[in-house]
């Protein structure tokens, strides 16, 4: 570990956020987790649980305080809370947060970030023009979207998209070599740099049924995806494929390759969902910066109700934490 806590973005705060990171911070001791802390509106926390908060001023008073109580530096106010009912100024209140966030980590005053869940509705209606936080991020780290590659992990599988929030429509229109190329690089370093893994095995999916049959269900495999893979095997990287993505996810599969390059958002998530719904986690691969986060939404449905597992918060910030180390020795 690094020595400096991690910095927790609530999210929005009438999401499930509050309590999940809460219910990680009373299994600090049984989890093994590094310190951590929270930046939000203190009341979004402590309307949902009703253990020990202490405000903060600096990150580094979370360390001191972190055995006895959930360390909290507050932001804007979020105006009423109510569980369940997301609203503009919890919305205003995700971005501060979220920003601050990033701020500290970048000025060294804590490891890592780990970002909660937001309403990109909510986002979109006070004139957030991001598609995601993951964006969100990689500008404010002065990294081209083209840089970066959004890769969930589990504790048996990682997927990495090529695609991200786009139509199911737009995505053959997206596919480049350029695009594969880049997200492959950036997915083969993330997992030396972040993961340990020296020689990262790489498995690319095929965008149409049968990874295209030779090309009589598609030619995207042909023209894209062959050309980016032999580019790729130049420059050394270990990748194989196309494959045909229904049968590339079950345990005797997964047991050859280390991350699975996957050509749009479902491909990728739904197969690491059904394997990790409760420990799912999403991080930000070619940051400057170490970013993760629970791979769930707000869940506005059950806020409030003392539902929420934290399973996802707590290995996002094993994580987080995990990573940052690796970074902190290789340096």
């Amino acid at each position: 570990m690094t020595g400096l806590p991690i910095a927790v973005s609530i999210g929005d705060p009438a999401g499930i956020g509050p309590e999940v990171l809460a219910k990680a911070w009373v299994k600090r001791r049984e989890q093994k987790l590094p310190p951590f802390f929270a930046i939000g509106d203190v009341r979004s926390i402590s309307t949902v649980w009703k253990g020990p908060l202490r405000k903060i001023g600096e990150p580094s008073e979370a360390i001191g305080c972190f055995d006895e109580a959930l360390p909290i530096m507050e932001v804007e106010d979020a105006g009423e809370i109510v569980p369940g009912k997301p609203n503009m100024p919890g919305a205003r209140c995700a971005i501060a947060s979220l920003e601050i966030a990033v701020g500290i980590v970048r000025e060294n005053a804590a490891s890592a970030i780990v970002t909660g869940p937001v309403s990109k509705a909510e986002l979109y209606a006070i004139g957030f023009s991001h598609s995601g936080q993951t964006e969100f991020v990689a500008e404010r780290c002065g990294v081209s979207p083209g840089n970066v590659a959004m890769m969930l992990a589990g504790p048996t599988l990682k997927t990495v998209c090529i695609t991200t929030h786009v139509p199911l429509a737009s995505v053959s229109a997206l596919l480049t070599v350029e695009l594969v190329v880049a997200r492959a690089r950036v997915t083969a370093r993330g997992l030396q740099r972040d993961f340990g893994i020296e020689a990262p095995r790489i498995a690319m999916a095929g965008f149409n049924p049968h990874a295209g049959e030779g090309g009589a269900l598609g030619r995207e495999e042909i023209e894209i995806l062959l050309p980016a893979i032999e580019q790729l095997r130049d420059e050394g990287i270990d990748i194989v494929g196309p494959l045909a993505a229904d049968t590339m996810f079950h345990p005797r599969a997964r047991a050859h390759y280390d991350v699975a390059l996957c050509t749009y958002h479902d491909q990728a998530l739904i197969p690491l969902k059904t394997l990790h719904f409760d420990d799912g986690v999403n991080m930000t691969l070619g940051l400057p910066i170490v970013r993760t986060a629970p791979d769930h939404g707000t869940a506005f449905e059950i806020a409030g109700q003392g539902l929420a597992e934290p399973g996802a918060t707590i290995a996002a910030i094993r994580m987080a934490g995990e990573a940052a180390g690796r970074r902190a020795a290789a340096l």
